[in-house]
């Protein structure tokens, strides 16, 4: 069913078409008829923020479609984006498990359709039902190790050509192979990109240049093409 933005809505877990992708799309029929009477579903439009860094943890948010950019900032205004959250992600689960503000911001890249889910009403489910509870583990494990891979290319990348290879190649990672390469769809702005790896606009521009110059990636609108990934990667030990 066509929404507003023009999303596909989803009419509920029961019927969504991305049922198996989400870490609450495999659970029982009972336990997941109960998620779809506790939850509230809205449609957002791009750039619209879902919470913000240090706000009490009210619940979590279900991502149902589209993407979402999480970030934290500095008193002097600095951003740095984490990581980029995906369609079948719940989003502020460590906060509202801990009872602690949220420890992101949250800000939609595209429209998106998002579930809200209250905090108590989400502890009395995960208590409920142990398989729910077990994803949420699964969820946590997962984006503890997204944020091992940003800090390892902020931290440990001595080059901002390395730190934007490494970003790529990330972002290449389980896309499907064509004949040219592995073709994907840049998801931020080049200022966004430079708030992912902690640089600035002017560089990551001068790089993906050099990049093109140098035939490793190959760049249509927002459409990135990395023709050889074995040379991209040797940039990303920089």
């Amino acid at each position: 069913m066509k929404g507003p933005y023009g999303l596909e809505l989803n009419d509920g877990c029961k019927t969504c078409k991305m049922k198996g992708s989400g870490f609450f799309c495999e659970l029982p029929p009972l336990a997941v008829k109960e998620f779809d009477a506790i939850k509230s579903t809205a449609t957002y439009p791009k750039g619209a923020l879902l919470f913000v860094e240090k706000q009490d943890a009210r619940g979590v948010y279900v991502l149902c479609e589209g993407e979402v950019k999480l970030s934290i900032s500095s008193p002097e205004g600095k951003t740095l984006i984490l990581r980029i959250a995906r369609t079948g992600e719940l989003l502020g689960l460590i906060a509202a498990m801990a009872g602690l503000p949220y420890e992101v911001t949250a800000e939609t890249i595209h429209p998106c359709q998002v579930a809200f889910v209250r905090r108590e009403d989400f502890l009395h489910f995960l208590a409920k039902y142990p398989e729910a509870s077990q994803n949420a583990v699964k969820q946590m494990s997962s984006q503890y190790r997204g944020a091992c891979e940003q800090l390892h290319t902020i931290g440990l990348s001595a080059s901002a050509q390395g730190k934007l290879a490494r970003l790529l190649l990330t972002w290449s990672e389980g896309v499907q192979q064509t004949k040219e390469g592995t073709r994907i769809k840049l998801p931020l702005t080049h200022e966004e990109i430079a708030e992912f790896i902690g640089t600035t606009r002017e560089t990551v521009t001068r790089i993906l240049s050099d990049f093109k110059v140098r035939h490793l990636v190959a760049i249509q609108g927002s459409t990135l093409m990395i023709p050889n990934r074995a040379a991209l990667e040797g940039y990303a030990n920089l």
